[in-house]
């Protein structure tokens, strides 16, 4: 199964160009069974409709909206698109006071038979904001159980620091990240994308997708993974939830 995480910068291009066919373009060409986006701007339309809207029927995929920011003109933040159906969606506030509204996506996907849980989010721009994000997320995880389900997180973490940032708390619970550069596009120099897998032997490979075309869609570049798990590898509860069926 194909994975991707991708910031598309309100389809805004480095050419300062909106050019929503132009992201739909690079996500297509990713070829992903499950896209985490971020800074999605459903308040600026395509041919009469949100942006996320666009970009579903675009690639005949299931949305999963995840707006941090909700007002008159419309909604912005993260969202989900999936091949795959849609079992249950929980939105958390991860909002820290006196900064920008952030949040998370908590999914979880049927998968040929197979619950797959797949969390969405987008931390903040300062070290301790970012610290105190990752804590709530973490509980948040917590509080919904199924310990034992295969699960991804993914998103734009704001953090590139190997040993002092906020990800060493994931990387305990969920193992070792990974650390392509994707940003700035046209150079990449930061790893601010990050995708994890548990459990960890399932992640098979993560590459950033760089061409001349996602270098000029977005400021950042998009984080493509493939996940697979062997039945002895799994939890053993996990295997006993491959029963759920299509709903």
């Amino acid at each position: 199964m194909s994975l991707a995480s991708y910031n598309i910068h309100r389809c805004f291009g480095t050419d300062g160009r909106y050019t929503p066919e132009r992201t739909a373009e690079v996500i297509d060409a990713l070829d992903a069974d499950v896209i985490g986006l971020q800074e999605v701007d459903m308040r600026l339309l395509v041919d009469g409709r949100a942006q996320l809207d666009f970009l579903a029927d675009r690639l005949n995929l299931n949305p999963v909206p995840g707006p941090n920011i909700k007002g008159r003109r419309g909604k912005f933040g993260n969202a989900l698109l999936t091949r795959w159906p849609v079992l249950s969606v929980r939105r958390t506030d991860l909002t820290v006071r006196h900064f920008e509204p952030r949040g998370a996506i908590l999914a979880e996907l049927n998968v040929r038979g197979q619950p797959l849980r797949v969390v969405v989010t987008h931390l903040g721009l300062n070290a301790a904001e970012r610290r105190l994000q990752v804590r709530h997320l973490l509980l948040a995880l917590e509080e919904e159980g199924h310990d034992d389900m295969a699960t991804i997180i993914m998103g734009d973490f704001n953090e590139w620091r190997p040993t002092r940032g906020c990800l060493r708390t994931i990387d305990r619970r969920f193992g070792q990240s990974l650390m392509p550069r994707t940003f700035p596009s046209r150079l990449p120099l930061l790893p601010l994308d990050r995708i994890w897998a548990w459990p960890a032997d399932g992640l098979k490979r993560l590459s950033v997708y760089a061409t001349p075309l996602s270098r000029m869609t977005s400021d950042h570049l998009p984080l493509r993974a493939e996940v697979a798990w062997d039945a002895h590898e799994l939890p053993g509860g996990w295997r006993r939830r491959m029963t759920i069926t299509n709903v």
